[in-house]
């Protein structure tokens, strides 16, 4: 087999160096070398058209506003919320209502039902969020776990509930005041 049957083997002989000349035999004889596909392949690893690259640069500012948006709504929202809630401070053995929310089997019209149920006692506090309370005989099949926010104290008597007003006397305490001698 001689190498001019084989197109691959002549295309390597005519592309390499000859020692005694430095040429290769296609520049000796055509005048020229042919090209390799490598030839047409860039020599350096990575060229990035410009317009890609603007668009990657378009697309990560887009990328850091969003995220220094969502962070700057975050701390909004923290403080809104904090600014108007209060973490309750309940604890074991406190009485406690109920929101009637989850509570469907109670008897009467749902207009004239209390929008809370019970006393109920804290048996025992589940994290920050929640608290177990003793259910009574009436709605024992419920769950007796309830979160926070469908909590709320329970106060025997107006003064319990509300311990900073005033108290001012009543118009016929002040008429016994003025009667008496």
């Amino acid at each position: 087999m001689e190498y001019k049957d084989h197109e691959g083997l002549q295309l390597a002989y005519n592309t390499s160096q000859n020692s005694t000349t430095e040429k290769t035999p296609a520049l000796v004889e055509k005048g020229w070398n042919p090209l390799f596909l490598v030839d047409h392949l860039k020599t350096n690893l990575l060229t990035i058209h410009p317009t890609a690259k603007d668009f990657h640069e378009m697309w990560k500012r887009a990328c850091d506003t969003a995220a220094k948006c969502i962070a700057e709504a975050k701390e909004y929202n923290k403080q809104r919320w904090d600014k108007s809630h209060m973490q309750p401070e309940f604890k074991e053995r406190d009485q406690v209502l109920g929101s009637r929310l989850n509570f469907n089997n109670l008897k009467g019209p749902k207009k004239m039902r209390d929008s809370f149920v019970g006393p109920f006692t804290i048996i025992r506090l589940i994290g920050k969020n929640a608290v177990e309370v003793k259910i009574t005989e009436g709605i024992s099949r419920k769950n007796p776990v309830f979160p926070v926010s469908l909590v709320k104290p329970y106060f025997q008597t107006e003064e319990d509930k509300f311990r900073s007003r005033k108290k001012y006397p009543t118009p016929q305490e002040i008429v016994e005041v003025e009667d008496s001698p």
